[in-house]
């Protein structure tokens, strides 16, 4: 959620259990740090004086993180609940403006039929034939639920539902249709279609083929109400919290995936802002986003229509999981909170606040390490401290983890709503192409044209013309051919290729022929596979294919029809209109094997091949899974749907072919130190029994091992973030200086040398963890660049051992060995005075051995 939209957390955080609990948890150790500055400064002010300044900086730090860290889980829990809402709200809306262009090209095409025209202008009679005709077209397009003729006066002189009790209408569409040159488009109740509350009809005026006046009208009634039912089904939430909705413009309910709780016709709220405001509907508080069209083909959908989506608040927050991050390779979760400036800069915000009180909560273990001797007063306020800043960090790792697991579950989540709304969108989209094939193939001009052995030029023109005007209504074809049962084209539209060839000099392939030949009815068609083809000038694409028949009534196949898809162009359209709104996000149509059909990624065009998870490749249709995963060096969030048809098509009806749609959304490049962080994670859940005789030691970690410090050498950690890159004075493994600041001011400065390099030989890594250890040995002070601080501990002197002799400087340092949880851990003390004398083992003009005075 955008950091400029503002959200009152009270409203919310009551639904918000997560949440809840993580507030109260922190009021609790505000509360708790609170108590233990004050009982330091009542009881033994003296003694908690070195104490008192970092009491002060923990609180202060944790009230501002305590803030922070709730203000934006709920945001990001808010701003988790829109994004879905408003996905699923753009899905309801673009499916049905995408459906409803189809329905203008049809009742645009089906209007020129010359069998209809002369039925209605009275030069044919045969009604029954002509009803026929009229139901093979409803057998082909399933979306219509009745079609009619009427003439001028609106008596219906043919329609195909039987149940339909209809004889005539004077509805006012039909006068608007005969004065319309295009079509028209009607939705609310109609005589038309008795007994219905409202219908969706798409009607055109038909012209008598002798004068060319009109004389009638085809009306196509769409199947809205079952339609709609099927979106709602498809795209509605597994736990049903959401009610989705289509409106018209007067924000009134016409289609509802939940008519019992909010009906047809009922008014609603709207939020086309996506505001994250409550609003009151039916006496029920809801969270809502209303969705505009934007067009499909230069088709705007009717006027004033939206899809919205809206969900109870009580319940929006209930089915939010968490289990993204715990599906994780640890390396992965932890390599991308690596880059969480760039796909959440609150929860980089937090990470960095947590890092520096879990640094401030370091230094007090150090400080209160060398105050084990004082006074029993003292003694109580230690412990108090050790023990809150344990829990401290702990409460800290929890919620930055339901936060981080927010963030992922909604990306996630919304990457699978998006490649769901994309093979929905295909399988309609191809659904329409076998439709189309199947009924051109039945234009009688196209069955006298291929009938007649040697046709004249005359026909050819004639042919060419109903090719041209159909490609004209139908732009999401390349092109129209038409040929003869040995394969040669005899008529195409758009016939002249790229390259300057005609599209007439082109054969169809022997398999292709022969399997469109062998078509057993009108309602059989076939596909031609995937592949580059001449026919779409060289590109890969499908080509739709249906027999033409003879008339009369034993027809035989006499050649073919193929439409040629142009799959570059509509696939690539589908694909960018889809991710308009989601910067970042790249999407791709593929097959079962990883062949990339068309792309919006640079990296994966068009014939590529993508390799991903068998989870991913082998989907069953109908299926969606989104995952974090490492794609070319990269974390990306990756989502996959697997197509599973629509109505008939690729169900019933003998066609498969399997399209995966999936969507990548880059989160960064990944991150090297990310086992050594998973490691040193691991290591920190390691502790040592406090014992009263022990060794007091500081840890910390290099590289992924765990290393030791006596703790009375330790002054304090700082950010590694402020080390200055000055010159070093040409000494040895120092990488600059650090400022130390006493009562807000510099008091002074430190050389830093990385103590990585010198136990190894290679430069540390540095990354938003490294951390400087500031030591002090007699009148020496020196910085230590390290890769994480771990915690300060008490061992037993049976527990130390002498070390092994090692190689180069790691031998000279490491003289000791800590035993912890035997088979599991050692940790490595470093000697301090064999560490500063390496350092100084070479004099250097500048007084590298003096602490530099601010």
């Amino acid at each position: 959620m955008s950091s400029s939209v503002t959200v009152h957390t009270d409203t919310f955080i009551p639904f918000m259990r997560d949440v809840a609990r993580c507030e109260n948890a922190l009021r609790e150790l505000n509360l708790m740090w609170r108590l233990i500055e004050a009982s330091a400064k009542m009881n033994c002010p003296e003694e908690a004086r070195s104490l008192l300044p970092m009491m002060s900086a923990t609180r202060e730090g944790f009230q501002r993180l305590e803030s922070e860290l709730v203000m934006s889980l709920v945001q990001e829990s808010i701003g988790e609940v829109m994004a879905e809402l408003g996905t699923s709200a753009r899905h309801v809306i673009d499916i049905v403006v995408r459906n409803l262009y189809e329905r203008t090209a049809d009742v645009g095409f089906l209007a020129t039929d010359q069998t209809l025209c002369r039925f209605v202008a009275g030069i044919d009679t045969d009604a029954e034939a002509v009803l026929e005709r009229l139901r093979e077209y409803r057998n082909k397009y399933t979306v219509y639920d009745e079609i009619l003729l009427l003439d001028a006066q609106g008596t219906v002189l043919v329609h195909t539902d039987a149940d339909s009790p209809i004889e005539g209408s004077h509805d006012p569409l039909i006068e608007q249709t005969l004065k319309s040159r295009g079509y028209v488009e009607t939705f609310r109740a109609s005589n038309l279609r008795p007994g219905k509350t409202h219908a969706l009809l798409y009607s055109h005026r038909l012209l008598d083929p002798r004068s060319g006046e009109p004389v009638g009208v085809l009306c196509l009634s769409f199947a809205f109400g079952s339609e709609m039912e099927g979106i709602f089904q498809a795209h509605q939430d597994q736990e049903r919290r959401s009610i989705a909705l289509l409106l018209d413009g007067q924000r009134r309910v016409i289609a509802s995936s939940d008519p019992l709780w909010l009906p047809i016709g009922a008014p609603v709220p709207v939020n086309h802002h996506g505001a994250p405001e409550p609003m009151v509907c039916g006496g029920r508080t809801y969270l809502v986003q209303t969705v505009p069209s934007r067009g499909y083909q230069g088709y705007p959908g009717p006027q004033g229509w939206t899809g919205q989506v809206m969900v109870p608040i009580e319940l929006a927050f209930v089915a939010q999981q968490r289990q993204t991050i715990d599906r994780l390779e640890p390396t992965v979760a932890l390599g991308l909170l690596a880059h969480a400036q760039t796909f959440c800069p609150p929860l980089n915000e937090i990470v960095m606040a947590a890092q520096t009180i879990r640094r401030v909560v370091w230094n007090g273990q150090v400080m209160t390490a060398t105050e084990r001797g004082s006074e029993q007063k003292l003694k109580a306020v230690l412990e108090q401290i050790g023990q809150t800043g344990a829990r401290t960090n702990e409460v800290f790792n929890q919620s930055i983890r339901d936060l981080y697991g927010t963030v992922l579950g909604s990306r996630t989540r919304d990457s699978e709503l998006l490649t769901r709304l994309l093979v929905d969108l295909l399988d309609r989209n191809l659904y329409e192409r076998a439709n189309d094939c199947r009924w051109w193939a039945q234009t009688p001009e196209l069955g006298v044209f291929l009938s007649d052995p040697q046709p004249d030029a005359a026909a050819l023109a004639r042919i060419t013309a109903v090719l041209e005007r159909i490609n004209a209504l139908y732009t999401v074809y390349a092109r129209l051919v038409v040929y003869d049962r040995q394969g040669q084209i005899l008529a195409a539209s758009h016939a002249r290729l790229n390259d300057g060839s005609s599209v007439l000099d082109l054969q169809i392939d022997a398999q292709t022929l022969t399997d469109v030949l062998a078509l057993s009815s009108t309602q059989a068609y076939h596909v031609v596979p995937w592949h580059e083809s001449a026919l779409c000038d060289g590109q890969s694409t499908y080509i739709y294919h249906a027999a033409i028949r003879t008339s009369g009534s034993h027809p035989t196949a006499v050649g073919g029809i193929g439409i040629v898809f142009n799959a570059p162009q509509e696939f690539q359209a589908m694909l960018s209109d889809s991710t308009r709104e989601k910067p970042g996000v790249q999407t791709a149509f593929l097959n079962r094997h990883g062949l990339v059909l068309a792309s919006t990624h640079a990296d994966y065009p068009s014939g590529s091949n993508l390799v991903l998870p068998p989870e991913l490749l082998q989907l069953k249709g109908g299926q969606s899974l989104s995952q974090v995963m490492v794609l070319d060096g990269h974390y990306c969030i990756v989502g996959c749907a697997a197509s599973s048809g629509y109505r008939e098509f690729k169900r019933s009806d003998g066609y498969r072919d399997d399209v995966l749609a999936v969507s990548f959304e880059p989160l960064g490049a990944v991150q090297g130190s990310a086992l050594e962080a998973v490691r040193r994670q691991r290591a920190a859940l390691l502790t040592e029994v406090p014992v009263s005789d022990g060794r007091e030691m500081a840890t910390f970690f290099v590289g992924p091992s765990l290393l030791a410090l006596d703790a009375h050498n330790v002054l304090e950690a700082l950010p590694a973030s402020a080390i200055a890159p000055v010159s070093a004075g040409r000494r040895p493994y120092c990488v600059g200086t650090l400022a130390r600041k006493a009562q807000g001011s510099i008091s002074s400065y430190v050389w830093v040398f990385d103590l990585g390099h010198l136990l190894s030989g290679q430069p540390s890594v540095w990354t938003q963890d490294s951390q400087v250890i500031v030591l002090e040995h007699g009148q020496q002070c020196v910085g230590l660049l390290v890769s994480d601080l771990h915690g300060v501990g008490t061992f037993s002197q049976q527990r130390i051992v002498k070390a092994p002799t090692l190689s180069g400087n790691a031998g000279k340092l490491i003289t000791h060995l800590v035993k912890v949880h035997p088979g599991q851990m050692l940790i490595q003390c470093v000697d301090v005075g064999q560490l500063l004398a390496l350092i100084y083992r070479h004099p250097v003009t500048g007084g590298i051995t003096e602490t530099l005075a601010a």
